[in-house]
C-alpha cells in the first residue's frame, strides 16, 4: 500500500492538494489496515486523512533546501526506466 506514496518535496511544479491528500489517504489506509472504513469508522478515518494531509502540507511548505527542484517529467521517465529494467518492458 505505502509503495504508492511518492516523494512530494522539491518538485517543479510543487505538489498539489490532491497529491498530498492521496498520500495522506494511503498513509491512513496503511495505519488502519482498511482500504475502506466501515460506516462506524468512516468519520474517524476521514478526519485522520484531513489531519495528515494538513500536517503534510505544512511540512512541505516549511522545509527549505538549496537543491534545484526536480522536474516531474524527468523523474517519471527515470522511474519508468527503472521499472522496465527490473520487470521487463510493458507491452504497450
Amino acid at each position: 500500500m505505502c509503495r504508492s506514496i511518492k516523494t512530494l518535496y522539491n518538485f517543479e511544479p510543487p505538489a498539489t492538494e490532491q497529491e498530498i491528500r492521496a498520500a495522506a489517504l494511503q498513509f491512513v489506509r496503511k495505519l488502519s489496515g482498511f482500504s475502506v472504513p466501515s460506516k462506524a469508522n468512516e468519520e474517524a478515518f476521514e478526519r485522520a486523512v484531513q489531519e495528515v494531509a494538513a500536517t503534510a502540507a505544512r511540512l512541505l511548505e516549511s522545509m527549505v533546501t538549496t537543491a534545484e527542484p526536480k522536474d516531474r517529467a524527468v523523474e517519471a521517465e527515470r522511474a519508468r526506466a527503472r521499472s522496465a529494467a527490473r520487470f521487463g518492458a510493458v507491452p504497450g
